[in-house]
């Protein structure tokens, strides 16, 4: 009964603590956004082009992009100008198209809110304006990016928080872009905000609820993106996003999942995910999320610490990232490893990671040399060493730079 009695008190710990307040809010629980798109009725009902649509709760991402290659551009775009919507948020459907139609989408709302995902130049791939709205931004040339990422938020993000100018380091937007520039530009970023994430303090943060409903829309999004052609991506999964993630891993399309702030990802261990993707994991001992007790009991709390050794992630260094936003600061270690794997340079434990300052730090055998010039390393006995030379990061412009 005594060790009951901590198990309950551990639980009711970490729900306050990934808060990130203290005491228990009222009222602040969320209701999933599932389904299809907003408009799939109309859609459904259209027979203007004289053949059935494919319908957007049942119809496979891969399906839809077949549809949508046996289309003329003129067909294209009268669905594109009479569902917005759909064609916006529609998983298998044309990169550029959807560009196009989430712009309509976001200037008829006419919601200040979403005034300013309306800026010329911006690349929205998703825009779903229901309950607290739902956004996914593209920052440079997804279509022919030979590496992908995708970044996925945890608590408090929607349309109208994804890029608040306040702990930008914080934000999908401010993550993604940051993720981008330390890689030189070479990549495509996507910032995705394609779930309803917890608010404030609550049951919604200690439970699995809206990350089971988010994983689902997750799992889908990253299908839609290799049904256009799109490469295969790396995940980077911070926080409550990083429960997400854990619970769409054995689904998803992705070659690597890196979790950072993480309370747990609803598994055991690195086999729990069934998953063939690497699993990565960063956490620095000044993040709060250090403090919650890792356990899960009654659909309470989200499980074994990912950073820790017992897990079987690959361990990420951060001993220069600050709190819990701060993994994808300009100049951490952490960022500079995130860059790495972005680009695919970085493989087993034995990788070498060749960045900017002068002492060497040491994870779970693998050497993280912080210096700009080349130096001979020693390999570790059981992993292949690869070098690995830094990008200059570049600074993020608007359009298809972003």
């Amino acid at each position: 009964m005594r060790r009951f009695k901590r198990t309950l008190v551990a639980v009711a710990l970490a729900a306050v603590v990934v808060g990130g307040t203290a005491g228990w809010a009222s009222g602040n629980a969320q209701r999933p956004v599932t389904g299809p798109p907003p408009g799939s009725a109309a859609w459904r009902a259209d027979g203007s082009l004289g053949r059935p649509l494919p319908d957007p709760a049942t119809a496979s991402p891969a399906r839809v992009a077949r549809f949508f290659a046996e289309l003329t551009p003129r067909q294209r775009q009268w669905l594109l100008h009479r569902h917005p919507l759909v064609v916006g948020n529609l998983d298998g459907v044309p990169v550029a198209l959807r560009y196009e139609a989430n712009s309509l989408a976001v200037r008829a709302e006419r919601d200040p809110r979403y005034e300013p995902l309306a800026a010329p130049g911006r690349q929205i791939l998703a825009f779903d304006p229901r309950g607290r709205g739902q956004v996914a931004e593209v920052y440079g040339d997804l279509a022919g990016a030979r590496h992908v990422s995708v970044v996925v938020p945890g608590s408090g993000i929607d349309a109208e928080t994804f890029d608040r100018t306040k702990d930008r380091n914080g934000t999908p937007a401010g993550m993604a872009a940051s993720l981008r520039a330390a890689t030189g530009g070479r990549t495509a970023v996507i910032a995705w905000a394609g779930y309803t994430t917890p608010v404030g303090v609550g049951l919604d943060v200690a439970t699995g609820d809206l990350a089971e409903a988010g994983a689902g829309r997750l799992a889908r999004f990253t299908q839609g993106l290799a049904a256009v052609g799109v490469a295969k991506p790396v995940l980077f999964c911070h926080s409550y996003g990083s429960v997400v993630c854990g619970l769409a891993a054995h689904e998803v399309n992705a070659s690597d999942i890196v979790v950072f702030g993480s309370p747990g990802m609803r598994a055991g261990s690195v086999v729990d995910l069934h998953t063939n993707a690497r699993v990565w994991a960063a956490k620095n001992s000044s993040d709060w999320i250090s403090r919650i007790p890792n356990v899960e009991f009654a659909g309470l709390g989200h499980g074994a610490d990912p950073a820790d050794p017992a897990f079987g992630a690959r361990r990420v260094p951060a001993a220069e990232a600050r709190g819990h936003t701060g993994y994808l600061a300009p100049g951490t270690d952490s960022l500079r490893a995130f860059a790495a794997i972005a680009e695919g340079r970085a493989t087993w434990a034995g990788t070498t990671w060749r960045p900017a300052t002068q002492a060497r730090a040491t994870w779970r055998r693998t050497t993280w040399p912080r210096t700009t010039q080349a130096r001979p390393t020693q390999a570790p006995t059981t992993h292949t060493t690869t070098t690995l030379t830094p990008a200059t990061p570049a600074p993020a412009t608007p359009g298809g730079t972003r």
